[in-house]
């Protein structure tokens, strides 16, 4: 099999977000807009309150999924339609927002680690006026996969023989977040025509051979199988691939079509309370 390799690395940027939420974003930023199917991924970590206390006000999405994955923290997601959750640490949530949504996610603690990740993908022309679903998925939904070395836990996707709580999803994603101890290896295989990165948030290690250092997006080639390797201070990142789709792409603000009438239709349904 042919081993996927680091293409380039794109360090994570600081912003903010929301009403104010500071985070560290590794796509869409000034170095990488996307990486089809995924249009976004922010790390938000901090113990301190005033960088997440405000939250994520309402605000709409159209035309693509949100993928919360919390590491530490408790965020309370709301929408127009009623639907309430809370989202804790180790838990994640796949909201695929179709045809429109409008929620808020606020931070439920005064203090403390709030670490997690959002990660928006894409849907197909097909899929974008689909009715908006939510998975909500409480951290013991997760299989985790112990390894030599280290452990696994299966978002989406299968790893190991366990296959991740997230189904129906039509980019067929793979979503991992490896904790590699001291000197632990991991190793995958995935459909080489993918799309695929690996995101380091802890420690040190090499994938395919690389560094990629801490807070630092690495965006693999093609190939079958991914394999990392721990320094002796351990090594946590996340590795995501999905079916590409290969469709134009009209973005503004939170809504993501695939023509600029698409994106104004999306701007008057909001405004004139048709979004959903």
């Amino acid at each position: 099999m042919t081993e996927r390799r680091i293409e380039r690395l794109v360090p994570a940027v600081a912003t903010s977000d929301g009403a104010g939420v500071r985070l560290s974003r590794a796509i869409a930023n000034s170095e990488l807009d996307h990486l089809d199917p995924f249009l976004l991924l922010d790390e938000f970590r901090s113990d301190d309150p005033n960088d997440y206390i405000a939250g994520f006000p309402d605000h709409p999405h159209r035309g693509f999924e949100t993928v919360t994955y919390m590491l530490a923290g408790k965020m309370e997601h709301g929408d127009h339609a009623g639907n309430r959750g809370l989202l804790t640490g180790g838990g994640a949530q796949w909201m695929t927002a179709g045809r429109g949504i409008i929620h808020s996610e606020t931070p439920r603690q005064d203090d403390g680690l709030m670490w997690g990740f959002q990660l928006w993908v894409n849907l197909p022309a097909s899929h974008k006026m689909s009715p908006p679903r939510y998975q909500d998925i409480e951290p013991s939904a997760i299989p985790e996969v112990k390894i030599d070395g280290g452990l696994v836990r299966v978002v989406a996707g299968a790893f190991g023989g366990a296959t991740g709580p997230v189904q129906g999803i039509v980019t067929e994603p793979l979503y991992l977040d490896v904790r590699l101890e001291p000197g632990g290896r991991f190793e995958t295989t995935l459909p080489d025509s993918h799309t695929a990165f690996v995101y380091a948030y802890e420690g040190r290690g090499l994938v395919g051979g690389s560094a990629v250092p801490v807070k630092t997006l690495g965006i693999l080639s093609p190939g079958e199988q991914v394999r990392a390797e721990a320094s002796d201070q351990g090594f946590r990142f996340l590795c995501i691939a999905a079916k590409p789709l290969r469709e134009p792409i009209a973005r503004y603000g939170p809504f993501v079509m695939n023509t600029r009438e698409e994106i104004m239709q999306a701007f008057e349904d909001y405004r004139s309370g048709r979004l959903g």
